[in-house]
Order: C-alpha cells, then sequence, then structure tokens
C-alpha cells in the first residue's frame, strides 16, 4: 500500500514552482516598497497564546487547531494565523523600543483542521504584514493600500474591497444587544451551526457562510449605526482615505458591506476584505482589519494595531483563473539540439550559457525529431541547433518555439547568443 501525503496537504511541484517564485518574490518586494522588514516565528506556539489571543470561543479554537502535549507535556499549537504570533514576538523581544509604528511582514505556512477545497488546505502558506503601534485610520488606509498593491502586481483584476467597522467593544455591547435582538425574533430559521454561534458569540452570525442565514440578516441592524465618538470619527476619515486611494489607484473599487465582522475576537474598528468581484465570502484572497485589544490580552500594554493576511494557494488559484496558462509555465530558455559528434561541445556551450543566467538544457542524444520533440514537451523558449557543419562555419541554427520570430544563424558564442536571448525576452514582454 502505498503511503500518501496526508488529506488537506499538497506538493508544490516543478510545474508550479514559477508562479509560487512569482507571488513570493512580489510580496517581498511590494513590502519592502512600504518599508515593512521581515519577521519569522516558529511553526509551533504554546496553545494559549491562541486561546487568549483569537479567543476561545472562536472556531478556529474550538475546531480547528492542530494542538498536542509535547514530551514534557507542555501544550503546544501549530500555528493557525500568523497575527498572535508577531504580537507574541513583537512583547518578548522589545520590538516596542523601535520607532513606531513598527511594520512587519511574514510568509509563513499555517495549519487549520478544517474541510479540504479549492484553495483551502490544512497546511496554507500565507503572506502577512502588520503594523503596530499607531492608532490613525491613515495606517488603516496604508495596510489596505499595500494589501491592493500586491493583488494588482501580479496582474488581477476586477478584485473589490469589501469593509466596515465594528468599533470599540463598548460600542460593540450596544451592537449586540441590538443584534441578538433581532437574531432571536428568527432563531427558528437559523440553521443548527447559526443557533450554536447565536449563544456563544452573535457577532459569528454574521459571518456564516449558510445562505439562509446571509438573507436573514441582510435585514439585521448595522453595526456602524452604533459608533459613536473617536470611532465614528475613525471610520469617517479612513473613508476619506479611501477615496484618496481610489484617486491614485484607477482600478481599485471599495463598498461597505455591513455584514462583514472577520472571524477572529480580536478585532475592532476596521475590518476588511478583498474578493474577486464575481465570487462568495469562499472567495476571499486577502482579508484583516484593526486589533487594538490583543496586545493587551496576551499580556502586553494597549497598544493600537493593524494587519492582514493573504492564503498563497488561494491567490495562485485566483491568478490561474484569470491569466494564461503559457505565460505561468516555467520554460527551459534554450535547449540544445546536437547533431553527430558534437555533444562534448554542445555540453560546452550549455555550461556558458548557464554561467550567463540562461537556463539551458542539452537534449539526450537521439535522432534530430526525437530531440525536437522532446523540446516541446519541456516547453523550452528556444531551440539552437549543433551540427559538425555549425561546428565548422562557427554558426549555429536559432529557433523561437513560441512567437514568430523566424530562425536565423548565429554565431556561436555564448555572449552573442545569451544577449539575442535577452533582446528577445525585452521584445516580447513590451
Amino acid at each position: 500500500m502505498k503511503i500518501l501525503a496526508p488529506r488537506g496537504t499538497a506538493d508544490i511541484l516543478p510545474k508550479d514552482q514559477k508562479i509560487w517564485s512569482k507571488v513570493s518574490s512580489t510580496c517581498k518586494q511590494i513590502a519592502s516598497e512600504f518599508s515593512y522588514d521581515r519577521i519569522d516565528t516558529p511553526i509551533f506556539e504554546n496553545t494559549e497564546l491562541f486561546k487568549r489571543g483569537v479567543g476561545d470561543q472562536t472556531d478556529i479554537v474550538q475546531k480547528e487547531m492542530y494542538t498536542f502535549k509535547d514530551h514534557s507535556g507542555e501544550s503546544i499549537t501549530l500555528k493557525p494565523e500568523g497575527t498572535a504570533p508577531i504580537c507574541r514576538s513583537y512583547l518578548q523581544n522589545g520590538l516596542s523600543n523601535s520607532p513606531l509604528p513598527i511594520r512587519l511582514y511574514y510568509i509563513s505556512p499555517m495549519f487549520r483542521y478544517e474541510r479540504p477545497q479549492a484553495g483551502r488546505l490544512r497546511q496554507h502558506h500565507q503572506f502577512g504584514c502588520e503594523a503596530i503601534g499607531d492608532p490613525s485610520p491613515q495606517v488603516d488606509a496604508e495596510i489596505i493600500e499595500l494589501g491592493w498593491t500586491y493583488i494588482s502586481r501580479l496582474g488581477l483584476k476586477n478584485i473589490d474591497l469589501r469593509i466596515n467597522s465594528i468599533g470599540d467593544l463598548k460600542n460593540r455591547e450596544l451592537y449586540i444587544k441590538e443584534l441578538k435582538k433581532f437574531l432571536m425574533d428568527h432563531k427558528n430559521k437559523l440553521p443548527k451551526i447559526d443557533q450554536e454561534r447565536l449563544i456563544r458569540s452573535p457577532l459569528r452570525v454574521l459571518d456564516s457562510k449558510e445562505e439562509v442565514t446571509a438573507e436573514i440578516t441582510k435585514n439585521a441592524p448595522k453595526c456602524i449605526d452604533y459608533l459613536q465618538n473617536e470611532d465614528l470619527e475613525h471610520w469617517n476619515e479612513l473613508i476619506e482615505f479611501l477615496n484618496v486611494i481610489k484617486d491614485t489607484h484607477t482600478q481599485f473599487n471599495y463598498y461597505i458591506d455591513h455584514s462583514l465582522v472577520r472571524g477572529l475576537d480580536y478585532y475592532n474598528r476596521t475590518v476588511f476584505e478583498f474578493q474577486p468581484r464575481e465570487s462568495t465570502s469562499q472567495g476571499t484572497i486577502l482579508a484583516g482589519g484593526r486589533y487594538d485589544p490583543l496586545i493587551e490580552k496576551i499580556g502586553g500594554p494597549v497598544t493600537p494595531a493593524i494587519g492582514f493576511g493573504s492564503g498563497i494557494e488561494r491567490m495562485i488559484l485566483e491568478i490561474k483563473k484569470q491569466i494564461n496558462k503559457t505565460d505561468l509555465s516555467d520554460k527551459t530558455d534554450i535547449i540544445i539540439i546536437h547533431i553527430g559528434e558534437t555533444t562534448k561541445k554542445s555540453y560546452a556551450m550549455a555550461s556558458k550559457l548557464r554561467r550567463l543566467g540562461i537556463s539551458t538544457v542539452l537534449a539526450p542524444k537521439r535522432s534530430v525529431k526525437a530531440q525536437m520533440r522532446y523540446a516541446n514537451n519541456i516547453n523550452a523558449k528556444f531551440v539552437l541547433i549543433i551540427g559538425e557543419k555549425e561546428i565548422k562555419s562557427g554558426k549555429a541554427q536559432f529557433k523561437s518555439l513560441h512567437s514568430n520570430i523566424e530562425d536565423f544563424d548565429i554565431e556561436l558564442k555564448s555572449d552573442l547568443i545569451a544577449k539575442k536571448f535577452n533582446d528577445f525576452q525585452k521584445i516580447s514582454y513590451a
């Protein structure tokens, strides 16, 4: 019997490495442009961090964490999300002594025991950014713009921002009281799972994926109507900043979604999600919000903070939907077809081209027809044909397999071949 990968996990195969590399490098580039520094935290943390930070009554803590006792009897959890560990590190390592806000980003695997589906795995990878130490709506706008820049730089179109404010704890108590009253009037129509949520945490009902519940909550009270004083001022100023972003990013579009609350207890004020326009809540590709209470919950002083997380698998799924697959495939730059007794010299040419940064493969020693078939099978961009005639003349045939460039002869000099290849690349990306 074959041993298979655990359910809900996936290998990242060679054919997908190019797109993974593109997404990962885009994460790093955008974070750097916004002056965010990388931080890495352990794969596992003390379970108490997530119980106190994420919230005992959340679905994550109740149902989805991978928790075990180590050999010393300590309860350990594979991290299900990235924000609480960042805040733990912020406190433990004295990062509060840095000029605030401190801007951090991470790229890390996360682990959640949930039903596997497209773009949602039990081990997934997440890109996240956190700005800690500034309560102003300007920083909320910065985090949102960073997320949008990342999405648009990956070439995605028709992505909308859903945004809401859930206020602070005091304002939210008033709102939850009214929301609970409304939901109790419809309790018998709610699915069992949402009846349980109504008892545990009424806000979670707004976050439900059940269609019946979504229809009922369309008429629920709106949290924004209960915002007061500083919360209302913060919200109104954030909307002004979003309009500035809209003026500078032509494809940026946002709308206020009164049902948006996010699924973690540490959020307050701003919550947001980016979704493809023709999508359901399962289609969220980046989400976050403000979490001013979190650092105090895990033993620190009251500290304002905001951040987002973006599942890389989910993002890649959307990229594959929207972008031509041939643009995503990993192609060998040049394959050398060698004819007759030219294998050693062809091998030497392949070595020289690789040193110049051109991915080069020497075709297996077969017939010319079989070598050409192999070139097509590995999706090579160009073919360099070297036979005994070419060795004597000092010129080889250069063929493109994916463009309308006519075949031509080129001098058998690695620097000239590399330059010609790079010139063609510039034309194709212009």
